[in-house]
């Protein structure tokens, strides 16, 4: 008796030692596999805690400074517009979303050829879409007035209001073609090494920030210096990626295909709706409350959700779990993906119930201590993003595993109904209840009309799966 627990015990001790190692598992058998996912993943979502660790503490200084530096309605501008920039992440049409199912999928079967070809393909396609979009808005840029978009008051800010929409474009549309190399890395599920990089863009945007406070420059500035970093960060990453690690890979337009780029195209139109429709209820929140509350309130709001957000630390571990489930699934490994699903669905609601907790008690302190006396929350909205925490961690998981199956577009529905809905009650609760109308309204949607759908498609996905192996075994 003694000695079968001794056993278990060398065991299980055997198998964390695998998953937590750097070096690559033998991926001949199912345990080889397993394994070697687990250490992706453990890999991945660990240097990402790290990167947002560094960023959380690199936020504890740029905030208080920028927000003094600036004031409260100009910090609100730059939130206002960035929630607007959001709004523009799935102008690739999803296809950076369905270019790292390719790779996933093409991983499982062991295919290069199909991932140099979704490479190529995806790399010229966002390429031109970022021209077409670079061309459509130096046409518009001078014909709108882009402080009433975001009811900018005062006279500064509306002079600064067009200039930094034009510097945060201008560095996404640069960003755009360049995706590929985030999605090569997480489709090969080895975002950990996309994570470092990120260090050292976080680290140029800090000097670049402290160096445009010190010379008191404006806020265009100040964005382009806090972008700049990252955009960076990227190139030299490509750089190091293209040859160095997967020099086979690189963009040649020899490998584009047309009958790949239909492909990609229709998978990535599926996650360009998602997109559209999940950014229109998240990212909506910066815009509609400084119509129904003012500018100001942007930043009392986004000081709160930064603060809530250090604790989502389960996410860092959840996004990885997108390729393995891909992979898994494409190579018949089914019972792994349900298993996984299971336990990380479990681990990651339980952790936002307790790791967010002393954000909820102590919410108020720590804003007063990091901002000063003039943010502090109510009760209601600091319960409010507490429970949005607790459902984001469970929209996580079910997403990931839904995302890298083929029915992936059944959420389409669900999530037309949820921004919708969402929409419509963030102007009629912030209208009646203030700032914490919004995540209220973010709460009700979101749970009424994803998470329960969510449920229902994940089970469909192994229903499917397992009797698409049962026809296989068949022959």
């Amino acid at each position: 008796m003694i000695k079968k627990k001794l056993n278990k015990i060398i065991l299980f001790i055997y198998k964390i030692k695998n998953i937590f190692g750097f070096s690559t598992q033998d991926s001949s058998t199912l345990l080889g596999r397993s394994n070697e996912r687990f250490r992706r993943i453990f890999l991945t979502g660990g240097s990402t805690l790290i990167v947002k660790l560094f960023s959380a503490s690199i936020n504890l200084i740029t905030v208080p400074l920028t927000v003094n530096y600036l004031g409260a309605e100009r910090y609100g501008l730059w939130m206002a517009i960035s929630s607007f920039m959001a709004l523009m992440s799935f102008a690739d049409l999803g296809l950076g979303n369905g270019l790292l199912n390719a790779i996933s999928k093409a991983d499982g079967r062991k295919n290069i050829e199909e991932v140099q070809t979704a490479v190529s393909s995806t790399f010229y396609m966002l390429l031109l879409i970022s021209l077409l979009i670079l061309t459509s808005f130096l046409i518009t840029y001078p014909l709108v007035s882009w402080h009433l978009i975001f009811n900018a008051q005062s006279e500064l800010a509306v002079e600064e209001s067009g200039p930094t929409i034009f510097v945060l474009v201008i560095v996404f549309l640069i960003n755009m073609p360049l995706g590929v190399v985030q999605r090569i890395h997480n489709g090969y599920q080895e975002g950990f090494k996309f994570q470092i990089w990120l260090i050292v863009g976080s680290l140029i945007s800090l000097l670049g920030l402290l160096l445009c406070i010190y010379l008191e420059l404006g806020l265009p500035w100040l964005v382009l210096a806090f972008s700049i970093g990252q955009l960076i960060a990227v190139i030299l990453n490509g750089i190091f990626l293209f040859n160095k690690q997967r020099r086979e890979l690189w963009p040649h337009f020899k490998y584009f295909n047309f009958s790949s780029a239909k492909t990609l195209i229709r998978v990535g139109l599926v996650f360009f709706i998602l997109g559209v429709l999940t950014l229109l209820s998240n990212a909506s929140d910066g815009i509609i409350l400084a119509h129904t509350n003012g500018t100001a309130a942007v930043a009392g709001y986004e000081i709160v959700k930064k603060l809530f957000m250090f604790s989502m630390f389960t996410a860092f571990f959840i996004t990885p779990l997108w390729p393995a489930f891909g992979e898994a699934i494409e190579s018949g490994d089914v019972k792994w993906a349900k298993k996984t699903l299971k336990k990380v669905l479990k681990l990651s609601i339980i952790s936002g119930i307790f790791f967010t907790l002393p954000f909820l008690i102590f919410g108020k302190q720590i804003i007063v201590i990091w901002v000063g006396e003039e943010y502090i929350p109510s009760w209601s909205l600091l319960i409010g993003f507490y429970i949005y925490i607790i459902l984001n961690n469970y929209i996580g998981v079910m997403s990931t595993l839904i995302n890298s199956s083929h029915l992936v577009k059944k959420l389409i529905f669900p999530m037309l109904l949820t921004a919708l809905t969402g929409v419509i009650l963030k102007f009629f609760l912030s209208l009646n209840f203030g700032v914490s109308g919004i995540i209220w309204a973010t709460n009700i949607a979101w749970s009424i009309f994803f998470a329960i759908p969510c449920f229902y498609i994940s089970k469909s996905i192994f229903h499917i799966t397992s009797d698409d192996n049962n026809d296989k075994s068949s022959y």
